[in-house]
C-alpha cells in the first residue's frame, strides 16, 4: 500500500507541475518521477519466488507503476522534443 501511495501521489504533483494540458518544461518533474521510481521499487521487493494470487497481484501493481512512470516521462521529455 506505501509503494502504491508513493507512485500515485508522485502522478497527483506531476500533473500540475506540468502545467496540463499545456504541457510546459518543467526540470522539477524529475523529483516525482524518482520518487515513483522508489515506489515501484518498494513494489518489486514484495514478489514472491512462488507463484501465487498475491504474486499476480503484485505484478498487476507494477504494471501501474511502470504506466505512471511512463506517463510521468512523457510530461518530462515531451516538452524538449519541439
Amino acid at each position: 500500500m506505501r509503494a502504491s501511495t508513493l507512485v500515485l501521489g508522485s502522478l497527483v504533483i506531476a500533473v500540475p507541475l506540468s502545467h496540463y494540458p499545456h504541457i510546459q518544461r518543467a526540470p522539477l518533474l524529475a523529483v516525482p518521477v524518482l520518487i515513483a521510481l522508489l515506489g515501484m521499487a518498494d513494489t518489486v521487493r514484495c514478489i514472491q519466488r512462488r507463484w501465487s494470487f498475491y504474486h499476480a497481484g503484485v505484478i498487476l501493481c507494477v504494471y501501474m507503476d511502470m504506466m505512471t512512470i511512463m506517463l510521468m516521462l512523457f510530461f518530462l521529455v515531451y516538452p524538449y522534443t519541439f
